[in-house]
């Protein structure tokens, strides 16, 4: 019997991989064989989810502090950089302790610029979780592209957001921080820049889907030469995922907060569709359910609020245990 985990991560409570051990180890203990498949869209998570060996390198954290930011490479050259590992709003503290205006990209520019040093000729790069709105400026100037970005190299933006360049500034700068008359001058910011980079560069991002991503990061890329692509069609693609999804048995995915839009392009809604067409049954584990958003889910598809289930301290505080007792329960109540 073989069960697929392809969790996504449960923000704030534990990562996408530590989720889908749990679900290997019930499985295991089950007597079925486990294809671990964490999956993200390209924000956090997206290094666990490709993989490749690690790599560390310190550089300019969103608000100048030196951050140890992990990247990975993998055997064919491709390098894979979370922008959150280096321009990340949780580096920061969060929204409170953000300095909305000054964050910025500089850090994922040198991570770039890093792995285009260590010999990678194409980079993944996860945006999301972004503590600024520069529009990806200080990233391109961090990574000198007219420089770097030159041909045999290969960058692609894996998106989490179809979200427009110069709306990245009311759609997500409140998130970090922002009031309303710095989301004004964010935007006018990037109004300008959106100019500027058509005057260098000769592209106009403004219309592009993703542009807004990471605060404008991918728009910024995108001026230089990199291309935009949904983040979860990436990394379903690089991990073979619907084959490996038609193999199985049994579909294990979850994710912190299921709602109406986890169905709306998010992973777990994606993994779903995913088994649902290829007629594999499918356990939903989420740690809260706001059950009155839902779509109407085929009756293939069970859900199970850890929270309603375990109450919400230990839904908190021990996500793994949790998943892997309900996993273990569904193995001895029925077989997939």
């Amino acid at each position: 019997m073989l069960v697929v985990a392809a969790p996504d991560q449960f923000r704030g409570t534990a990562g996408a991989a530590e989720v889908a051990a749990a679900v290997s180890r019930a499985a295991g203990a089950a007597g079925a064989w486990c294809d671990v498949a964490p999956v993200a869209d390209g924000g956090e998570g997206t290094l666990e989810a490709l993989g490749g060996s690690v790599r560390v390198t310190t550089v300019r954290g969103p608000l100048g502090d030196p951050v140890a930011a992990e990247w990975r490479m993998q055997p064919d050259g491709t390098a894979v950089v979370e922008m959150a590992r280096a321009s990340g709003l949780t580096l920061v503290g969060g929204p409170r302790a953000n300095d909305p205006l000054r964050a910025s990209t500089a850090g994922t520019g040198e991570l770039i610029a890093a792995a285009l040093d260590a010999g990678a000729h194409r980079v993944v790069v996860g945006a999301g979780g972004s503590a600024s709105t520069d529009g990806g400026l200080a990233a391109l100037t961090a990574l000198n592209p007219r420089r770097r970005l030159h041909t045999g190299v290969e960058v692609v933006v894996a998106c989490d957001v179809d979200t427009l360049f110069v709306d990245a500034a009311q759609v997500f700068a409140p998130q970090k921080g922002a009031t309303p008359a710095q989301v004004a001058l964010l935007r006018r910011r990037l109004e300008r820049l959106a100019q500027i980079y058509v005057r260098d560069y000769g592209v106009d991002v403004r219309d592009e889907p993703g542009s807004g991503a990471a605060g404008g990061l991918a728009g910024g890329l995108a001026a230089a030469g990199a291309s935009l692509v949904p983040g979860f069609d990436l990394v379903a693609e690089a991990v073979s995922l619907t084959e490996r999804i038609a193999a199985a048995d049994l579909v294990v995915t979850g994710e912190g907060t299921l709602d109406a839009e986890s169905f709306d392009g998010k992973p777990v809604g994606a993994v779903v569709g995913l088994a649902v067409a290829a007629g594999v049954p499918v356990l939903l584990v989420a740690g809260e359910v706001l059950a009155g958003e839902l779509p109407e889910l085929a009756p293939s598809v069970e859900v199970v609020s850890l929270v309603a289930r375990f109450g919400r301290d230990r839904a908190l505080a021990d996500v793994a245990g949790c998943v892997e007792e309900v996993v273990g329960t569904r193995f001895r109540e029925r077989a997939p």
